[in-house]
């Protein structure tokens, strides 16, 4: 590939198309599972739980899509809509849309969409000439619903993942999370997820290749995860941290925190990728919330996340609006 005023330039040999998309919608974008599929969906979601490094498996306070823990969808206190908008090196997007509300003092639901992709790809032949122009995008759309029985929340997020990788290629395919929290007191909870059980991803190529194609099936590294948070009410705080392990042989420490010194502001920061196996793809995030005041019944505020990316070569800027419904 050489740069171009145009954009970026690739031949337009599809074999080498595939391959330099797939580099940057794995290897890029998720270091932590390296060449695993889906990785945008582990990025995180939401200015808030990537400012917190994404440790919020078991945060049951403020807005929750489901993405870190269909149980605590369960403990909604009020109805929460929110988008956000993420900014990222090397041409990428990550979005995110969701909205939740409590069913009753048990039960609640939420609805989510996270949207990962590059645009612009300049198209050329092999004598150089411009052909067209190329994306690709992959998409996760959520449906959360959670359950508390006395104290302990359980919850079942339904995945389905859409990739457009190439106008004549795509797949689709459905996974589930399933999650449990359990309020120790009032300040600590404990909570676990299991994420991506029966998700993977089918190619077919023959259309692109004839008899030369074949049917290739990625799977999607499931997770276990287990985290805690505890409530500093004398601060107006909040700490949070887990450990994830897959089965690629990961282990994962995530850590995060809080805390709101004044009604119309918080402040966070958090870790995220602490591989015990590969310690230099820990990297630090932070962020903030900022209130507004009450627009008749809705409470709108604005998140922000910085977030360094492994290695510390590039940074993600996340912006978030959000609207509490009561």
């Amino acid at each position: 590939m050489t740069n171009h005023a145009g954009g970026k330039s690739l031949s337009s040999n599809k074999i080498n198309y595939i391959i330099i998309v797939l580099f940057i919608s794995t290897s890029i974008l998720s270091a932590q599972i390296a060449g695993s599929p889906g990785a945008f969906s582990r990025m995180g979601f939401g200015g808030r739980g990537m400012g917190m490094g994404n440790a919020l498996t078991a945060v049951k306070s403020g807005e929750n899509s489901g993405y870190y823990n269909p149980a605590i969808v369960a403990l909604l206190k009020e109805s929460n809509a929110s988008a956000s908008y993420g900014i990222l090196s090397l041409d990428r997007n990550l979005n995110s849309l969701f909205y939740s509300q409590p069913i009753d003092t048990n039960a609640g639901i939420s609805f989510g969409i996270l949207n990962a992709g590059t645009s612009g790809i300049d198209g050329r032949d092999n004598d150089g000439f411009q052909t067209e122009t190329y994306s690709v995008s992959e998409n996760q759309f959520s449906l959360s619903f959670a359950l508390r029985i006395r104290k302990i929340a359980i919850g079942l997020t339904t995945k389905l993942y859409y990739f457009s990788l190439f106008k004549e290629l795509s797949s689709t395919t459905v996974g589930f999370d399933f999650g449990a929290a359990y309020p120790i007191t009032s300040r600590l909870t404990l909570a676990a997820v299991y994420r991506d059980f029966n998700t993977k991803y089918r190619w077919e190529t023959s259309q692109l290749y004839g008899q030369l194609g074949n049917s290739t099936i990625e799977r999607f590294p499931t997770r276990q995860t287990i985290g805690v948070s505890y409530t500093l009410d004398e601060f107006n705080g909040l700490l949070s941290a887990e450990i994830e392990r897959s089965n690629a042989s990961t282990t994962i420490i995530r850590l995060g925190g809080e805390c709101t010194p004044i009604d119309e502001l918080t402040v966070r920061a958090g870790i995220d990728g602490w591989n015990l196996k590969e310690r230099e793809l820990a990297h630090p995030s932070f962020g903030f919330t900022v209130r507004t005041p009450s627009f008749m019944e809705w409470k709108p505020s604005v998140n922000y996340a910085y977030i360094l990316e492994p290695y510390g070569l590039f940074a993600m800027h996340v912006i978030s609006i959000s609207v509490k419904l009561n």
